[in-house]
This record gives C-alpha cells, structure tokens and sequence, in this order.
C-alpha cells in the first residue's frame, strides 16, 4: 500500500495575528460547528480514492486548531479511522497557541489521538509577543506547555520567529535560551516575511525597522550554534529536532518531490494536495465550500452511504496534471530544503535521466561557488548556499 500523510485545515482562531496572512480568522461558534461538518463530509466523501493509501501523518493546521473542542477534534479523528486505513504508529500533530487549550481539554485530545503538539510561542518576550498580535503572554506560554507535559505529551515542537521589528541579537538569544531549556523535542525557527496586506505590513512607517541582512545572518548562526550544542540535529533549513523527533508530516511534503514514497492530501477550507502527478487545491471560499458539503445530508459518515447526487460537483479548483519538467523541479525545490539534500541516483531511478544531464551547468556553478557541495551521491546546500537559497534554488526552473 502507498503511503500518505494527510492535512486538515481548520481555518479558525481567536484573533488575526500582525504578520499573519494565512487562510484564517474569527468565527462564531456556529459557524464553527457547520464547518466541522462539512469537513467531515469531505473526508468521508473522498475516501473513495483512497483505498489503496495507509495514513502515516495527520497533521491539524490553521488558524489555531485548537479553538476547536476536544470532542470536534476527536469526532474528526474518528472520521478518518472510520473512512481510511491508518497506521497504528501515525504521527498526529495539532497546532496550539497557548491560551486555547487547558487541563482538562488536552488530556481529551491526548485521548482522542493526538500524540504530537506543535504550539507557537515566536518570542520569549511580552514586547515582541504584544507587537506581533499573539494573544498569549511568554508565561501563560509557559502554563500552557508545563500542563501539555503534565497530560503525556511527549513530542512537542515550539515555533519561533526571528528579524522581528527592533529585535536585536539579544534578545533573539534569550528566547532561544529560554525555549532550549524546556527541552522541547523538535524547533521551528523562521524569520518574519512582511506579506503584502498584514498588520505588520501596513504600520511598517510606524514600527521599528527589522534586522538588516548581517543582523539577520547573526541570528542564523546562533540559531544554529545554541540548538547544537543542546542536540538538536538540523535535519531541514528552519528546522531542528532531538534525534528520532524529526516531523513526519514535513518530511513527507518535502521529500516527496525526490522520493515519491508518500503523497499528501488535504482536506478543509483552501487545503492543497498532491497526489502521483496531481495538484489541486481546495476553494478558499467558505460559503461555497459550506454549501456544497452542506447538500450531503447522510451523518454517518461512510462514503459507501453517501448520496451521489453531487458526483461532479466538489470544493476542488485549480486541478492540474504535473509535467515531467515539473517533477523534476519539485526534486530540487523541496529536496534541497532538507540538510541532506538529493539523490543522484534516485532522480535517475524517478525519471529515467542523470541529473547532470539535466541540471549539470547550475550543479557546476554553485559547486564551484561553495553554494553546493557534491559528497558521493548525494548533493546538497552549504550554509552559504543556504544563506542565498531563493537564488540557488531559483536556478533549477526548467524551460
């Protein structure tokens, strides 16, 4: 059976964070609860194309997840166990923020499956949390993921993000102190993208300015140097894990360009997928995503008891069939994300040429530039190359 990791959008939080510009925001509890719903209809209603698939990772993205109850949460899980057939050993990661998820509720989720928190703190500093928009204070973080500990979760990722307006070195140290000494499994550190339309990027004249290229660099390198030294392995550009704690879910998404071990599919309000050579995502409006699954009156969940009257009609848009050129560009893209980089050999073995005959001037130039490095089969990134990797990676577009 072939493997897949699944996504499931849940496109709600308490409020709009400043520099976020994903496919989220409030929402009443009512339209909460019919949007549960219709993502349960979905799932079961696809499940039909997937017979053949064994679920390795779930992973429950927002928005903030759990704004959700643990009993909406534990109803969709079951969903997909009813629906699908899944490994006894899946990884099931739920996004938090502290603030949205006490005693009580994290030990039902624990019970309903989840086996792996993924809670964004960004900053150890109230300043920074407050400038940013989060809804949580460094403490209350910390209340949030000593009960998260207390209930049994025993694979947790903290989020963080650096190059925030006025941050300074510093201060990006503290935090990453702080974080290391909770002795989290695995650590996301990004740093800030002013996306066009945010908070934070329309008071841009009113805030500080952020680090520029050198202090930004600076930061990258004690990222590095402080999770090193407290063994956490580097296994993707912005992420680091204690050994064994690497996130499935991400490794399925970034090596199934290279490896095509396993496939990715989403389900929710403007979910992506790709599955074999197919892209689609899902419509990231919500009264039509609601009015389409709402015409699905069966609750039982059971694709087999489903009515067909909507064979035809779905909340999928933008399908489209990948190129060969395109897979292979999707082997260098995602690929290169991970520190140990492609495979000569496997990209013979997917498409039946040598990467060199494709790809041979770009590989020569960054080699020859300290960019990449070629070390035996396997070619990959330098901490230079990663530096510039937008550049880098820009330069395995085909045609």
């Amino acid at each position: 059976m072939r493997s897949i990791g699944v996504y499931l959008h849940i496109p709600f939080c308490v409020q709009k964070c400043a520099y976020c510009d994903f496919l989220s925001g409030p929402a009443t509890r009512q339209r909460q609860q019919e949007y549960v719903e219709a993502l349960l209809r979905e799932i079961a209603w696809e499940s039909k194309h997937y017979t053949e698939y064994i679920i390795k990772s779930v992973f429950l993205g927002g928005g903030t997840p759990s704004v959700l109850g643990a009993d909406e949460i534990a109803k969709i899980l079951a969903c997909l166990r009813n629906c699908y057939q899944m490994d006894a050993a899946a990884e099931i990661t739920m996004e938090m923020n502290p603030g949205t998820a006490e005693w009580g509720k994290l030990l039902c989720l624990k019970k309903a499956g989840i086996n792996r928190l993924s809670i964004g703190l960004q900053s150890a500093d109230n300043a920074e949390l407050k400038m940013l928009g989060r809804i949580h204070t460094y403490e209350e973080f910390l209340r949030t993921y000593r009960q998260a500990r207390a209930a049994g979760f025993a694979n947790i990722n903290i989020d963080l993000m650096s190059a925030l307006p006025g941050q300074h070195i510093d201060s990006w140290v503290q935090t990453l102190e702080k974080v290391v000494a909770l002795q989290p499994e695995h650590i996301s550190a990004y740093s800030l993208m002013l996306e066009e339309g945010t908070q934070l990027y329309e008071r841009q004249d009113v805030l500080p300015p952020v680090p520029d290229e050198d202090e930004d660099r600076q930061m990258y390198q004690e990222t590095k140097r402080i999770l090193a030294a407290q063994g956490y392995h580097r296994y993707e550009i912005s992420n680091y894990a204690k050994k064994g704690y690497e996130c499935r879910h991400n490794c399925i998404y970034w090596q199934r360009g290279c490896r095509h071990t396993a496939d990715f599919v989403g389900f929710g309000l403007g979910a992506s997928s790709t599955v074999g050579d197919s892209r689609w995502k899902n419509t990231d409006d919500m009264k039509r995503y609601l009015s389409v699954l709402q015409k699905q009156n069966n609750r039982v969940y059971d694709s087999r008891l489903m009515d067909d009257s909507t064979v035809g009609e779905n909340v999928k848009e933008a399908v489209t069939i990948l190129s060969v050129e395109e897979q292979m560009e999707e082997f260098m893209f995602l690929g290169l994300r991970m520190m140990e980089g492609v495979s000569k050999q496997e990209f013979a073995d997917s498409f039946g040429k040598d990467l060199d005959e494709v790809y041979g001037s770009a590989l020569q130039k960054w080699i020859q530039m300290k960019m990449m490095s070629l070390h035996g089969n396997m070619i990959s990134l330098t901490d230079a190359g990663i530096d510039v990797s937008n550049t880098v990676l820009s330069s395995f577009v085909l045609g």
